[in-house]
């Protein structure tokens, strides 16, 4: 019998998700400068329509049916073959159909997280199949390892929104994407639309509720739980930023703050629906400080990861995964485990070595891929077009007419 209450949550849930990548778009469309908005903002929005395609043809399938145990799952489900107008979740409480656009959600926003780190630098066309192959290769198999019964989740692995699945894998791409496309000539680039970048970071945030809390699948206490932790611990995070942000360069930044919220949203992912309320604020803060000493030491290195992909999402990540090892608590969700306060010290190793192996496979995966790609068409963008910018160089269009801004 369907749950009318937990379908029309997970259906307003899965919009938010949605919602999500076109805020995605104009929070770095505002980063970038304005001779590459059109260029970044493409990347997002045409994840909504070709991972679409690849998920009815075999993504959910390759994610959620078959493969126990295993790395990846088979072709039972291609095509949406055998799922019928009445099937449910597992859970007994939704449609298939709703798990299916849910999920979907999450799949078309990971790929796109990871433009913000060679905005300006990288073909359309190198894009696209990197939008596919990446998909296929890095968050297919750690959705099924994780959310499909995989080998991670035998082993013990938790991550209840993706703090491994989605921002560990993303961030750590995005590093060895900076790494094989190198730096912007023109490094010394400002952010065209400080108030774009606010609109994209409000909708990602009031997305993040439907990311977080509709990731038990279900209303119940876990579903008020998650949504309570993420909003405690972004709004700990964006102070953290901004003070630590304040007292060292004297000002306070609004782009600061605005990022802190994200880094925040990020490392919270993980834990949401698994630790006690009075552990968000801990991680939020946890979030705001160490995602922001990250940050400086890119710039330190000089690693031109042009939107800080990788300080915030796989920095965030990767912190959220192992502090959801040592706040984790049974009595918060049943169906979680207890981490290293609460005596589960072989729980935070578990998460520990998941997380550290899944940045290292994204990490050199990428990085190998981006070889291959550039002998099938070239990846980095010629200094010709770097110059005069993407959106007119790659797409023959201007984000604004002539004269403005």
């Amino acid at each position: 019998m369907i749950d009318t209450g937990s379908t029309g949550f997970m259906l307003l849930a899965t919009s938010l998700v949605m919602l999500m990548t076109p805020g995605l778009a104009f929070f770095y469309g505002g980063l970038a400068t304005k001779r590459n908005i059109l260029g970044i903002m493409i990347q997002s929005f045409v994840s909504l329509g070709w991972t679409t395609v690849l998920w009815v043809f075999f993504g959910y399938s390759l994610c959620f049916s078959g493969g126990e145990g295993g790395v990846i799952g088979d072709f039972s489900k291609a095509f949406l073959r055998g799922i019928a107008i009445d099937s449910m979740y597992s859970n007994g409480k939704i449609p298939e159909f709703v798990f299916f656009a849910y999920q979907m959600m999450f799949a078309i926003i990971t790929p796109a997280l990871i433009t913000g780190a060679f905005v300006n630098r990288i073909t359309f066309k190198a894009y696209f199949i990197f939008l596919t192959v990446w998909q296929i290769l890095v968050y297919y198999p750690f959705v099924h390892m994780i959310w499909g019964g995989g080998l991670l989740a035998q082993w013990g692995v938790l991550d209840f929104a993706g703090g491994i699945v989605v921002h560990a894998t993303a961030g750590f791409a995005a590093l060895a994407s900076v790494f094989y496309v190198k730096a912007r000539v023109d490094k010394n680039s400002t952010p065209n639309s400080i108030p774009l970048v606010a609109i994209g970071s409000g909708l990602l945030w009031f997305g993040w509720y439907g990311f977080n809390a509709g990731s038990e699948v279900a209303v119940d206490f876990v579903t008020s739980t998650a949504f309570i932790n993420t909003d405690i611990a972004a709004s700990f995070a964006t102070i953290a930023w901004l003070f630590v942000e304040w007292i060292r360069e004297r000002r306070p930044k609004f782009v600061g703050l605005l990022t802190g919220s994200i880094a925040g949203l990020a490392t919270i992912t993980p834990c949401a629906g698994f630790v006690p309320v009075w552990a968000s604020p801990i991680i939020g803060t946890a979030a705001g400080l160490v995602c922001y000493f990250a940050v400086h030491f890119k710039n330190k290195m000089k690693w031109d990861d042009a939107l800080d992909v990788w300080g915030v999402h796989g920095v965030g990540g990767v912190l959220g995964t192992i502090l959801l090892g040592v706040f984790a608590s049974k009595a918060i969700n049943g169906a979680g485990a207890d981490g290293l306060i609460f005596g589960g010290g072989s729980f935070l190793i578990k998460q520990v070595v998941a997380v550290v192996s899944a940045s290292i496979y994204a990490f050199i995966f990428t990085y190998l891929m981006l070889i291959i790609i550039n002998v099938v068409t070239p990846v980095k963008v010629d200094e010709k077009i770097e110059k005069l910018g993407l959106d007119e160089g790659l797409h023959g269009e201007k984000a604004y007419d002539e004269g403005v801004l």
